[in-house]
């Protein structure tokens, strides 16, 4: 049978009937180191060769352990050795983490080298993060033919980036982020046809954006945010049919955001989610066709020097959660279609020019939690409708133009944390409730607004129809000495309020401290977020890959094996076990390695949010006593897998039913 056929068969297995493997499916995979040693065994010239293989295998004896791993006999070939050597021979390696890649070679494909995998002799990943590695990323690593992964993020590591990258077939993911990379992006890496993420953010590269990055079919995320680079975005980015993350935030692009989103004619409608163009030099104003992007959740378009009206399109982005246009010159009017957003939860208009009046049809977002408007030109009344919104934490409407009260619904916002109206023109009384919650600060500035500070009170009108006193009355004079048990109450009531006073002002100061800090807090987590922005999705600690040719999504945790979704579902699989959650395998991958696959039932679990922040939860536990959860993987029809370490010595089950 050929390879496509088993694939298939497997990749059946896992997402369709997953009681349909038997122990013989499982074992027609076998080991291909195994099959090797059995291909020829007519002919009696074996018995010539019997010293040589005899002195071998004393030979080998003798360097069984390496670097304090047991040898399997797996040599690494001559190419990448060579390849690796001339890689280590560049990098500066101060804490000596590369002491394993020794000059024999032995050891390379069996553990014994440090951040190394191999199959079959061939180095298929390279994963040296956090290591503190400086120098520069040697052109050799072109030589390394099989290489699918190359995760050197968070080092010190200078120079540019390998143009021999684009000469590997086999490259699937690039993680260079956080380094110390110059000079500009190769085009080359555009040549590599499997290429599905390339991170190389947070470098000091400069010049343009290759347009070939889009070449490779199968690329989900290309992230090159907080750089140096210059030119226009490339329209050819617009139209990949498999890009869901695009994040060039903190550089310095230019020119006008390319109108062809979601793609063009017959060329399939594009899948992306995540669009992050902050803190650039672009101009010009917003494409209309954003609105095509039917799955888009995330768009910041913030501190350029954006212009025009906020087109209407956008309002049919119903999966949109963080709109961000603030700092820019946009002006017109608020759509109306922005009604339609039903699943935003943070709107920032800030510091633009829009004008007219905040729509009543707002209180229709009801998942709404930060709307800023602040240092705008907007008039008319503060909608009442707002009161509707029972998710919204902060509303920031200061410096506008607008007039009228401020509507006592706002005081049914339970969850609001923060409000500001100041320095606009509204009149009349704050409402007890807001001006009890928040400081002066947040009404300051509006000349007939009162009741927000003692000093300002307002006005109450003169009372009627008092009784007048008769002038003919004589004033009845009050000449009583005041006793020595008057004084003492008197005495005791001032000091009393003085007290009350006191207790007062320290709740206050109280109150105005934890208000500072919450607001540091979450500027903090904001410029956090966008710092490292755009992985949607993407679980803590975990790399994220597509789900190959099946569709999905595969989520990496920390483990001793490189596999892609491909690979798992086309391993051979035997069950295990099988319980009311789901059906538990050993999964042999394609290199040999084995892994267990639990895959769950579709009526046992939750949501994928609450399934993927469960998950990602699980993924960080470490215990002598459990075992380690490696990878997961989503299937693009709702299919659940866990990847856990394979333990060889049976289960708590299979010893009990022995006796």
């Amino acid at each position: 049978m050929g390879h496509n056929n088993t694939c298939h068969h497997h990749v059946k297995g896992f997402h369709a009937d997953p009681f349909s493997h038997s122990l013989s499916s499982a074992s027609n995979g076998g080991d291909r180191r195994r099959k090797c040693g059995n291909n020829e065994k007519s002919g009696g010239s074996g018995f010539i060769f019997l010293p040589f293989f005899l002195f071998l295998l004393i030979s080998t004896s003798t360097i069984q352990h390496v670097s304090g791993h047991l040898w399997d006999g797996v040599v690494v070939t001559q190419a990448d050795f060579q390849a690796l050597r001339a890689i280590k021979n560049e990098i500066i390696d101060i804490r000596g983490v590369l002491k394993s890649w020794n000059d024999s070679g032995v050891g390379a494909c069996s553990g014994g080298w440090a951040g190394i995998k191999c199959v079959n002799g061939e180095v298929i990943a390279i994963q040296l993060p956090w290591r503190g590695l400086g120098g520069r990323i040697s052109e050799k690593i072109g030589q390394l033919q099989s290489l699918r992964k190359l995760s050197l993020h968070d080092n010190a590591l200078g120079g540019s980036v390998p143009f021999t990258l684009g000469l590997l077939p086999n490259l699937r993911g690039v993680y260079l982020f956080n380094n110390k990379l110059s000079g500009s992006i190769p085009p080359s890496l555009g040549n590599c046809p499997m290429l599905q993420s390339l991170d190389i953010s947070n470098n000091s590269l400069s010049g343009k954006i290759p347009p070939s990055l889009a070449r490779s079919s199968r690329i989900f995320r290309i992230n090159l945010s907080f750089n140096s680079l210059s030119g226009s975005i490339p329209s050819s980015l617009t139209m990949s049919p498999s890009l869901t993350i695009l994040a060039l935030q903190h550089n310095n692009l230019s020119g006008f955001i390319p109108d062809s989103w979601g793609g063009t004619g017959k060329k399939k409608a594009s899948q992306l989610q995540v669009l992050t163009l902050d803190h650039n030099l672009i101009s010009g104003t917003i494409p209309v066709s954003l609105g095509k992007l039917a799955l888009l959740e995330n768009v910041s378009l913030s501190h350029n020097q954006i212009v025009g009206a906020i087109p209407s399109e956008l309002g049919a982005l119903s999966r949109l959660q963080i709109l961000d246009l603030s700092n820019n010159a946009i002006n017109g009017s608020l759509p109306a279609s922005f009604s339609n957003l039903s699943s935003l939860v943070s709107l920032n208009l800030e510091s633009n020019q829009l004008a007219n009046h905040i729509p009543d049809s707002m209180d229709r977002l009801h998942n709404l939690s930060v709307l800023n408007l602040k240092n705008n030109k907007l008039d008319g009344q503060i909608p009442p409708s707002l009161g509707n919104i029972s998710s919204i934490i902060q509303i920031d409407f200061s410096e506008n133009k607008l007039v009228g009260e401020i509507p006592d619904s706002l005081t049914k916002l339970a969850k609001l944390t923060s409000f500001n109206v100041s320095y606009n023109n509204l009149s009349g009384t704050v409402p007890s409730l807001l001006s009890k919650r928040f400081n002066a600060t947040s009404f300051e500035g509006n000349l007939e607004l009162c009741g927000f500070i003692s000093s300002k009170p307002c006005s109450s009108p003169a009372p009627h129809n008092l009784p007048a006193q008769s002038p003919h009355a004589p004033p009845k004079p009050h000449h009583r000495k005041l006793s020595t048990k008057d004084i003492i109450l008197i005495v005791a009531g001032i000091l009393l309020l003085i007290l009350l006073v006191l207790c007062c002002f320290l709740l206050c100061c109280l109150i105005r401290r934890r208000a500072a800090s919450s607001r540091k807090s979450s500027k903090t987590a904001k410029a956090a977020a966008s710092a490292r922005g755009v992985e949607k999705g993407a679980s803590a600690g975990g790399e994220v890959e597509s789900g190959g040719e099946a569709g999905g999504k595969l989520v990496h945790f920390d483990g001793p094996f490189v596999f892609t979704a491909d690979d798992l579902l086309c391993a051979t699989a035997e069950i295990m076990g099988k319980s009311a959650f789901g059906t538990a395998y050993k999964a042999t991958l394609e290199d040999g390695n084995q892994v267990a696959v639990k895959r769950l039932r579709e009526k046992t679990t939750k949501g994928q949010k609450e399934f993927e922040t469960e998950v990602a939860a699980l993924g960080k536990i470490r215990h002598p006593n459990l075992l380690a959860l490696r990878a997961y993987y989503l299937g693009p029809k709702g299919e659940k897998l866990l990847v856990f370490d394979y333990m060889t010595k049976g289960s708590l089950a299979s010893f009990l039913h022995e006796f």
